[in-house]
């Protein structure tokens, strides 16, 4: 079934999606609002336990025949996936703005990164080899292969509609496995959209389910109970990810996990400031603040931290902030009530433990989820507002005077996703990012994501890898064959 939507000016598909069908009849029904008019724009099913397991009984034939067809016949399904969301790049990037806020620029540059995915796996899936070679004693034959894994559970976040889905999705078939999507109930169009456009491309009916619920505990512990589910690849917070692991425990099942952040940015006192303010601004502004990678904690030495501070305030305090589907906003809206007045409250702590609000810190217009920019001055490296995963618009500034401590801090945190350093010596950049206990360090630039760079986190960041070579090997087992000759 398709519904017309009128901000996109077309219909599209709305269901569940299993076995190559839609399924509109559930008792259960979901609304997506626009987070910048707080207008319902779609209705669409929510699943039952029955339903999970029409799924994974679609997986299992679908795989066998994925699995059939040549490398180079799935390897072209998958460019095939690429070339049509780069055809229809305009229609996606709009359905983005419309469920998730973010501005159309910033919508058509996702569009781009998770259309890559498929190609750059579309690629990966002729290189998977394997390896033999003699035994040590030279008596026998060791061979290595890899297997896909299984069914696999894709569990994915609102921020990133189609990135966050296309980013496990294709490494999956690639790897040759069957895969249930359970999208985000705020941000579940694109992920249906998809769907339909991969079924079109060629991909078996099957292959690829999509289950969206307004009970995800009740869904995921279905599938976690059945045998045939082999597979968990979950993006979101630490909290939610330490339940699927408890979970999963129970079945020895695999895990991949990106879970939360609370990157800290360095700024080093020979740091090149345009280059300083433009990185922080990409590191701090991409999707309102509404990143896993987002920048929260801006070090910045004490001999430019005036300035550094004066120029950041100048820069947020231009954008515009509004409806992302007009051409001149700057910063779309947070994607619903209940964070907007979680941002509203760290805000309010931050200025309690003695942070100065220098521009913004406020709720914007009538009708909408909207927050303005927000830099806050003298942020105690002890400051609550550290502690957390703030995830919104808004930078706070703390000064430091000794590479050594600011280290010190910035480790000073159970996450481990992502860093940022900027410094003109490239060689000091290089040895505090090495020295940062995160998976992901960008040295004088903000913007780090690239489908073949690996993306995950230490700590209480995440378990495993997505994208570049690592992230096909989170979806296959390997298999050592021991031969008598």
């Amino acid at each position: 079934m398709k519904a017309y939507i009128e901000e996109i000016g077309q219909s599209i598909p709305n269901g569940l999606f299993i076995n190559g069908e839609w399924i509109t009849e559930t008792s259960g029904k979901i609304e997506v609002v626009n987070p910048a008019t707080e207008k319902v724009v779609a209705i669409v099913p929510s699943c039952t336990s029955e339903h999970a397991k029409l799924a994974l009984d679609a997986c299992e034939g679908a795989a066998k025949e994925w699995m059939a067809l040549t490398p180079r016949e799935r390897s072209e399904v998958l460019r095939s996936v690429f070339d049509t969301m780069q055809k229809e790049k305009d229609t996606i990037a709009r359905l983005i703005t419309l469920e998730e806020g973010k501005t159309l620029k910033e919508s058509t540059g996702e569009v781009d990164y998770a259309s890559e995915f498929f190609r750059w796996y579309g690629e990966e899936s002729l290189r998977l080899g394997g390896e033999m070679r003699p035994s040590p004693s030279g008596k026998h034959t060791i061979v290595v292969t890899h297997q896909p894994v299984g069914t696999a559970l894709l569990i994915t976040p609102w921020n990133f509609p189609a990135a966050m889905i296309t980013r496990k999705i294709a490494p999956a078939i690639a790897a040759g496995c069957g895969v249930i999507v359970k999208p985000p109930k705020e941000t579940p169009l694109t992920s249906m959209y998809l769907a339909d456009l991969m079924q079109r491309c060629g991909v078996p009916d099957g292959l690829v389910n999509v289950l969206t619920t307004d009970d995800a505990g009740a869904l995921t512990e279905t599938l976690v109970r059945d045998p045939r589910l082999r597979k968990i690849s979950f993006t979101g917070s630490t909290g939610v990810g330490r339940l699927l692991l408890g979970s999963a425990a129970e079945r020895i099942l695999n895990t991949s996990m990106e879970l939360g952040g609370n990157a800290p940015l360095i700024v080093c006192d020979d740091a090149n400031i345009d280059t300083a303010i433009e990185g922080a601004f990409l590191a701090k502004m991409r999707n309102a603040g509404e990143s896993c990678i987002a920048a929260n904690r801006l070090y910045v030495h004490d001999s430019i931290y005036d300035e550094f501070c004066s120029r950041l305030v100048e820069r947020f305090s231009n954008l515009k902030v509004g409806n992302g589907l007009d051409s001149d906003v700057d910063v779309g809206p947070i994607i619903s009530r209940k964070e907007l007045d979680k941002l509203q409250a760290i805000i309010a702590e931050a200025v309690s433990d003695g942070a100065t609000v220098e521009t913004g810190g406020t709720t914007l217009h009538e009708n909408g989820f909207f927050f303005a920019p927000t830099v806050l001055s003298n942020v105690e490296p002890d400051a609550r507002i550290l502690g957390q995963e703030v995830f919104g618009p808004v930078a706070p500034l703390v000064r430091f005077r000794d590479v050594e401590s600011v280290i010190q801090q910035a480790n000073d945190t159970p996450y481990g996703l992502a860093a940022y350093v900027f410094s003109r010596d490239v060689g000091k950049a290089m040895r505090i990012a090495q020295r940062l206990n995160a998976g992901i360090v960008g040295v004088n630039r903000g913007f780090v994501s690239d489908p073949a760079a690996p993306f995950g986190g230490m700590k209480e960041s995440g378990i495993g890898r997505e994208g570049a070579q690592d992230g096909i090997k989170e979806f296959l087992e390997t298999q050592y064959i021991a031969t008598s000759w």
